[in-house]
């Protein structure tokens, strides 16, 4: 969906319909999908395998009672089937890491009631057996809202809170021997922070988002397995270009997906929690978004009741359809489920 794809569909639709130039177009509608079949909650762990979308852990309710199931989304047939639970030896808990690895997810980290607060543990789920797992512990030590990702063969870990910010990395081998399976990543020179993510497209991950303070972090990074390459920040920060006048992208708590190559964040918590949704391109290393006047935020829904705006939900990625599900509004916790049909144009 670069922009030469979206004007190509504008020119289209004007054809078939007689629109004239007075017509404007939004770019991108959101679709509500079958909802989450287990309760509402926020903070969940997410991670996708072939064509299902995986969902655990988290918490919900004014007590924030912490979770230990886990649920299968069918992402072409639309319905839910609940899996096994995290075992007894594992915790209920939110703000995990997770991944999927050599069709394989995990969970690793996140947070709990009562001291130590914070977890270092790793589970492996296997979806061929429905059984789960120990694999050592993060090398790192305890934590919660790091960001994971998959690159090259491997899986990264790395950056979150445990009374301290933090901004290192560590590479997870499942398959190397017990006591040897996460490895400390040099090289990343970007800021601390906690609630950050990344997003990974033709097997280079990008980095960013997040809070360090009180304070959104701005800086975005690539990384290829080897080399960390700093790019443009995500904030009007350059006084000698005008690319970023109306970035409006730096926020904490946010979902992340891609769809046909191109890297979408959505809601997150900006002064508040919010709805939108912006398109990194990474050929030109812009982002496209809701300042463009050019996109739907998640609360004007076209399908079903409309969304609303919130933080700590998590997302599904197939690499060419992109959800966004659960999270919480601050007061309210949420059990639905959107996708982003993006190249969807809607008549203002």
């Amino acid at each position: 969906m670069k922009m030469k794809t979206i004007f190509v569909g504008i020119m289209s639709v004007c054809f078939l319909t007689g629109c004239t130039a007075d017509d404007e177009y939004t770019q991108g509608q959101w679709i509500r999908r079958s909802d989450f079949d287990g309760v509402a909650r926020c903070g969940a762990s997410s991670f996708t395998i072939d064509d299902k979308g995986y969902l655990c852990c988290g918490y919900r309710g004014s007590n924030r009672d912490l979770l230990k199931d886990c649920w299968a989304y069918d992402i072409s047939g639309n319905y839910w089937t609940q899996c096994a639970d995290l075992p007894d030896e594992a915790s209920g808990r939110h703000k995990a890491a997770a991944f999927a690895l050599n069709g394989k997810g995990y969970v690793t980290t996140g947070s709990i009631k009562d001291e130590p607060y914070y977890l270092a543990d790793t589970w492996e789920y296997d979806p061929a057996t429905d059984t789960w797992l120990q694999k050592d512990d993060f090398a790192g030590g305890m934590r919660y809202g790091a960001l994971g990702f998959t690159v090259g063969g491997y899986a990264y870990v790395g950056t979150g809170y445990n009374d301290n910010y933090l901004k290192d990395f560590y590479r997870f081998d499942p398959n190397a021997a017990s006591g040897s399976q996460w490895q400390i990543v040099n090289g990343f020179e970007g800021g601390k922070r906690v609630y950050g993510l990344a997003f990974v497209i033709d097997d280079v991950a990008y980095i960013g988002f997040g809070e360090n303070n009180d304070t959104y972090v701005e800086d975005f990074y690539s990384f290829d397995g080897t080399t960390w390459t700093r790019l443009r920040d995500i904030a009007n920060t350059n006084d000698d270009e005008d690319y970023d006048d109306d970035y409006a992208i730096a926020r904490s708590s946010a979902v992340a997906f891609v769809i046909d190559g191109l890297g979408y964040v959505a809601t997150g918590d900006r002064n508040g929690v919010t709805s939108d949704y912006w398109v990194y391109d990474p050929e030109e290393d812009l982002w496209h978004g809701d300042s463009d006047d050019d996109y739907t935020p998640l609360t004007s829904v076209h399908y079903g009741t409309g969304g609303s705006s919130r933080s700590l939900a998590v997302g599904f990625s197939t690499g060419s359809r992109g959800f966004v599900l659960t999270g919480s509004s601050g007061t309210s916790y949420f059990d639905d489920v959107y996708e982003l049909l993006p190249y969807e144009l809607e008549d203002d």
